[in-house]
């Protein structure tokens, strides 16, 4: 066989896609050399594609010789596993066992494996014993759709990054007693709900990476959210915000507690602590630490105990100080809105922990569209997707759970990544890279799952280049999309309102500011970062200018008012039939400088670093800022 189309087979057998569309509208031919790195990366014997035809022929001969029994996921939607084919002749033992330990009996008596009664929600276990082999599956029994309240809302709520909202009383970084006080504010002024960036842990000194996107686990929380109550000390701010110095903080207030006793036997939790631990004696990167530690066992001499202590305590005060003020908002009707990252940082305990489950020498990115002409790569390793398959998506559930376990609404970042990732091998240009797919319904089925035991609505981000599959599935599964201002603007002349399928945006933390869009501020800053061509800017200006005039004229007010166009989006969003209406903060005042520029990394810009211009304690009190929220509630509610 040729090697090229033997390549192209085994990537395609792989989930490995071979061609695709970017987001300028290209159709493009994956590069023989990239689809070599992804097949290897996701375990097939390939160096170079010259290895593809002996490769091809192994993994089809493996595919007879060792026909699965079973699948090792099921989805059974509303508790209905359809009909399972005998996977070999002659008898078969079969089990299924539930969540609770309880087991099914099994109609096995004709070609199929039936169940006979509809399965509770949860996680359970199918096993298959016949032909001398014995394999396990995991069946989701989920809900087709995913939890909402009762009867219909028109609500609405503020978007912020935590790290940045400031008041008198804050120290170095705003911490969970301001966010409780923003809270607080818009149920005061008839909104329910405040959103924030992921709220996961970061690395904090030596080199720190303070974006929310590349957390050091998906599974903690960060550490410095945490309100230090009596220790808590003000302190100034001037220019950015200081991971370190936040860090310091925190560390110094929590230098005399003791560890908790309910800390050390929660396994994930001290395996956790340990590897922090071990990342200041051998450093942050564990790629490059001793063998048995680089592989998961950690001696006691890997590890310095007072980091150990110190993320054990701040740990067990985190999680328990986000469920009070959970209890305390919900008392009152508000929600707080939570964020699904999609990476976690290549030096995090995540890949250390699961090695097996992440792609290593790849990253995830977007191939090129209109907003990055030359792609993007987020920096983080992928998961992959049989791996995942094959522990039943343990680690993604895990993910989930924490996130829907305190969330009132939970933001599921970049949601087309539960159908196609974009990989880019390393060393590779961002524009040849490809997609891998992924297991979609029993993706969904998770987030339904989890979704609906903790009560908690759902919403895709859903913004750039989507897959007809997303499009469809965000609705079966009664998941919100994402409908964004600005964007709808800049694609659609008739500017159409949202419907009840999306949540209504003004801005996001990936995008200008309104006032940068408005004035198209952001093109310079694009241009002065690489991320747009000289070349580019005469018609990336053109059609910034068309899509003001489209909103302008959409609104009834001219582009050159900022703040009266904004007031009158926010009416026009506020009358629309989209059941929640979520601005940004601080386009309330217009700020001019947007929180994070995508594509580029903390290092070189400050990106995460800005604290918000206007303090709290003056936002609550600003009449212009109140009349604003005042005309978005009646807007919301009309009676």
């Amino acid at each position: 066989m040729d090697e090229l189309r033997a390549l192209r087979s085994l990537a395609r057998a792989m989930g490995v896609h071979t061609r695709y569309t970017d987001g300028l509208g290209r159709r493009v031919t994956v590069a023989p050399e990239t689809l070599a790195r992804v097949c290897a990366a996701l375990g097939a014997p390939v160096t170079y594609p010259g290895d593809a035809p002996d490769a091809l022929r192994a993994h089809r001969a493996a595919k007879r010789r060792h026909p699965p029994l079973v699948p090792p996921v099921l989805v059974a939607w509303d508790g209905a596993l359809p009909p399972i084919a005998l996977p070999v002749p002659g008898p078969v033992h079969v089990e299924l066992q539930l969540e609770d330990g309880a087991v099914v009996p099994l109609d096995t008596s004709g070609p199929d494996i039936r169940v006979m009664r509809s399965l509770p929600f949860g996680y359970h276990r199918l096993a298959v014993e016949g032909a001398g082999r014995h394999e396990t599956c995991t069946v989701i029994a989920a809900p087709v759709q995913a939890w909402r309240r009762p009867e219909s809302h028109r609500s609405w709520g503020v978007g912020a990054h935590l790290a940045a909202l400031r008041s008198t009383r804050s120290r170095s970084l705003g911490d969970l007693r301001d966010l409780e006080a923003l809270c607080r504010w818009v149920g005061r002024q008839g909104g329910d709900l405040v959103t924030v960036l992921p709220l996961g842990p970061t690395f904090n000194s030596e080199w720190p990476e303070p974006s929310p996107y590349a957390p050091v686990s998906r599974l903690f929380w960060s550490e410095l959210i945490l309100d230090l109550g009596d220790a808590h000390r003000p302190a100034s701010v001037t220019g950015t915000l200081d991971v370190t110095r936040a860090d310091a903080e925190v560390r110094s207030a929590l230098a005399a507690e003791p560890v908790p006793v309910a800390s050390l036997l929660d396994e994930e939790l001290l395996r956790y602590a340990r590897f922090r631990g071990a990342q200041v004696r051998l450093g942050r990167n564990w790629r490059d630490w001793p063998a048995r530690a680089r592989a998961g066992t950690l001696e006691p001499d890997h590890v310095d105990p007072e980091e150990v202590r110190f993320h054990l305590v701040a740990q067990t005060l985190v999680r328990q100080q986000l469920h009070d003020l959970r209890e305390r908002l919900a008392h009152d009707g508000i929600r707080l809105g939570l964020d699904l990252a999609v990476g976690v940082h290549p030096d995090g305990y995540d890949p250390w922990s699961r090695q097996d489950l992440f792609g290593l020498g790849m990253s995830v990115g977007a191939p090129p569209d209109g907003g990055f002409p030359s792609g993007q790569d987020w920096g983080f390793s992928p998961v992959l997707p049989d791996a995942s398959r094959a522990e039943g998506h343990r680690y993604l559930a895990a993910c989930i759970a924490l996130q829907v376990g305190l969330a009132g609404v939970l933001r599921v970042d970049h949601v087309m990544a539960w159908t196609r990732l974009y990989w880019i091998p390393h060393g590779f240009g961002l524009h040849e890279g490809t997609y891998v797919s992924y297991p979609a319904e029993e993706l969904f089925a998770i987030l339904t799952l989890e979704s609906n035991r903790h009560g908690c609505e759902v919403v895709g981000e859903n913004l750039g280049t989507v897959p007809a599959e997303i499009g469809e599935a965000l609705p079966r599964h009664r998941i919100w999309g994402m409908y964004l201002a600005q964007f709808q603007a800049s694609e659609d002349p008739h500017v159409s309102p949202p419907t009840t399928a999306d949540v209504a945006l003004v801005g996001t933390h990936d995008t200008p500011t309104f006032v940068e869009w408005l004035t198209g501020g952001d093109i310079a800053e694009r241009v002065h970062y690489g991320l747009l061509a000289e070349a580019a800017v005469p018609s990336v200006r053109t059609e910034r200018a068309r899509a003001t005039r489209r909103l302008a004229r959409r609104l009834g007010r001219r582009g050159n008012e900022p703040q009266a166009l904004f007031a009158a989006l926010l009416d026009w969003l506020g009358r629309s039939d989209s059941p929640l209406v979520i601005p940004w903060l601080e386009d309330f005042w217009l700020e001019g400088a947007r929180v994070n520029l995508p594509g580029t990394r903390s290092s070189e810009r400050p990106n995460w670093q800005r604290p918000m211009r206007l303090l709290l304690d003056d936002v609550f009190t600003d009449r212009e800022i109140d009349a604003l929220l005042r005309h978005l509630h009646g807007a919301r509610n009309p009676a």
